[in-house]
């Protein structure tokens, strides 16, 4: 790896942390470029190679994750809110696109095996992990599961 493709790694890295913190403000690829130190256009492409998704999609990737948390320990519509999303009928169609179930069916289902476990492990396994269904082509979305024992698979 040449030393410029170092120095872009960190700089993508600086913007994907700018997104792991602030995923609750209102970011937008051009806020997120500038932190990286390049244009849209050229973060965007170096993004997607560097971590298999749009800044965008990496962006809501944490919402949800967040939100699945949030649901998971009682919180109903503020999780929208709360992980920086405006409309409650978007974040709706959004979580359930990428997470399977509505929010209010994820927030009435059991959780009892993330209570028992250590934060730590919890956040690891409860994390939504991005896959394609068999019938989802390139066009189609993606959705996203909490990893646990048969992600590893």
């Amino acid at each position: 790896m040449t030393p410029e493709e170092l120095a872009d790694l960190a700089h993508l890295r600086r913007a994907r942390d700018l997104i792991d913190r602030e995923y609750a403000r209102p970011l937008d690829v051009p806020a997120m470029a500038r932190r990286a130190l390049m244009s849209p256009a050229h973060f965007s492409r170096r993004f997607r190679a560097a971590y298999g998704e749009t800044p965008y999609t990496y962006l809501m990737t944490r919402r949800m994750e967040r939100a699945m948390a949030l649901l998971r320990s009682g919180v109903s519509v503020d999780a929208c809110m709360t992980v920086g999303c405006t409309s409650l009928g978007s974040f709706s169609s959004r979580f359930t696109e990428l997470v399977g179930e509505p929010p209010s069916a994820y927030r009435a289902r059991e959780h009892r095996a993330v209570a028992a476990m250590p934060a730590c492990v919890a956040k690891v396994n409860t994390r939504p992990v991005r896959m394609r269904t068999a019938r989802e082509g390139p066009g189609e979305p993606n959705r996203i599961r909490e990893a646990g024992p048969r992600a590893a698979a």
